[in-house]
């Protein structure tokens, strides 16, 4: 192999490997079974949430993995293997691969990485079942606002009993 395939191929290795690094969540599929028309469905459904697709050669993987830290990845890189990577919504990837398998029997679950940890199929499971970001702000916005939206509401039933008493003794 001349240098320049070898320093292309070593290039390669150290972009995957900051890719696993920064990333907050990875899922590791295998996609063997899905049409064109399937996968391009899924590789929207990701890009519309933020999160990278990335078919990579086992080997580059397997180096990346042992760059990065994810020694235990490595059985999950044979056969056809794309990479799920999500950066700012940890919960994003996980969550739409999940619920696409759901609908799509041929995808399978391989295995990833949650928060810097090399996770099992049952916790990139769970990890799915979470509410999105955006779910959880707004959740937590509601929470914060309602006992000053009970306060506002018990202010007004006040002050329209008051207005009704006042109606009532004039």
């Amino acid at each position: 192999m001349s240098e320049q395939a070898v320093a292309v191929k070593a290039k390669k290795v150290a972009s995957v490997t900051e890719e696993l690094k920064n990333a907050s969540s990875i899922v590791i599929i295998n996609y063997r079974g899905l049409t064109v028309a399937e996968v391009t469905d899924l590789r929207k459904q990701l890009r519309d949430e933020g999160v990278k697709m990335e078919v990579i050669k086992n080997k580059v993987m397997d180096r990346a993995a042992t760059d990065a830290g994810f020694e235990d990845l490595k059985p999950t890189f044979s056969g056809p293997t794309a990479v799920i990577f999500s950066s700012e919504d940890p919960v994003a990837g996980p969550k739409i691969v999940h619920n696409f398998a759901k609908t799509n029997d041929k995808l399978k679950l391989k295995g990833g990485v949650i928060d810097g940890e090399v996770a099992s199929l049952d916790e990139i499971t769970a990890y799915a079942a979470l509410p999105s970001r955006e779910e959880l702000l707004s959740t937590l916005a509601n929470i914060l606002q309602a006992p000053v939206r009970n306060f506002a509401y018990g202010v007004k039933a006040i002050a329209d009993k008051k207005q009704s008493d006042d109606g009532d003794a004039a």
